[in-house]
């Protein structure tokens, strides 16, 4: 049986017949079965109520005249994802605002749970990462599809047509390894963020960890902004017109 976080013993407690039924209904079998749901599905799931309680929130206390802090906040975090989109993308980047801000929050509060006592990071664990970057690859493909039709082809060919079976092959596996880019790069950095943070507070349990827990906030934030920025970057080569 795995360590259980508080949460995840809660969920397994409460919800694990369902999450064990789900899981036989498509034809897997959990490798605990007292325990199918793991700590990091349970971060994320904690993630997801934190950010709907946030948003939830911030609509409630919307005020033109005396803007709660909550406002205040999601205001920043709007401008500042629009900013990098606007100028990433250009004309058009509004309707990719919402998944930016949604994934650059998600990531970012996921990243910071390795910060709190009895929670982890669940982009530590890199299934998380790698259905992030999935999620991210299929999004702007689509929105590439949606917005050149078939010309989004020509993306893949090349200018030169007699070299477009091995241009096809090149942008294919090109564009795969963005996913594996993605997901390295934020599982990597997390995973030894919280290794080390670990292992110095075992170490020398006062004093020297902080600067670590410094470094991991750092490299939370910074992590965050990576992925959303090269979303927003595959987002603005999938969309452009002049392929």
């Amino acid at each position: 049986m795995p360590h259980q976080l508080l949460f995840t013993e809660f969920l397994n407690h409460h919800f694990g017949g369902l999450a064990n039924g789900i899981l036989h209904s498509v034809g897997y079998t959990p490798k605990y079965p007292a325990a199918p749901i793991s700590n990091s599905f349970a971060m994320e799931i904690l993630v997801a109520l934190f950010l709907l309680a946030y948003f939830v929130a911030v609509r409630l206390t919307l005020n033109v005249e005396k803007p709660s802090g909550a406002q205040h906040l999601a205001e920043m975090t709007h401008e500042f994802v629009s900013g990098q989109g606007e100028s990433i993308i250009g004309h058009g980047y509004e309707k990719f605002t919402g998944y930016l801000t949604a994934i650059f929050l998600f990531i970012l509060l996921a990243n910071l749970m390795g910060l709190v006592p009895g929670l982890e990071s669940p982009t530590a664990d890199v299934v998380v990462p790698l259905g992030l970057a999935i999620l991210t690859f299929f999004y702007y493909h689509w929105h590439g599809i949606k917005a050149n039709g078939f010309g989004y082809i020509k993306q893949f060919l090349g200018p030169v047509w007699w070299l477009a079976p091995l241009m096809f092959l090149i942008e294919v596996v090109s564009h795969v390894a963005r996913v594996l880019s993605l997901t390295v790069r934020l599982f990597a950095n997390m995973f030894a963020g919280d290794l080390l943070t670990m292992a110095f507070f075992s170490l020398v349990p006062i004093g020297i960890p902080l600067v670590f827990l410094g470094l991991h906030l750092g490299v939370a934030v910074i992590q965050a902004y990576v992925f959303m920025l090269l979303a927003t970057i595959y987002l603005s080569l999938a969309v452009s017109h002049e392929h």
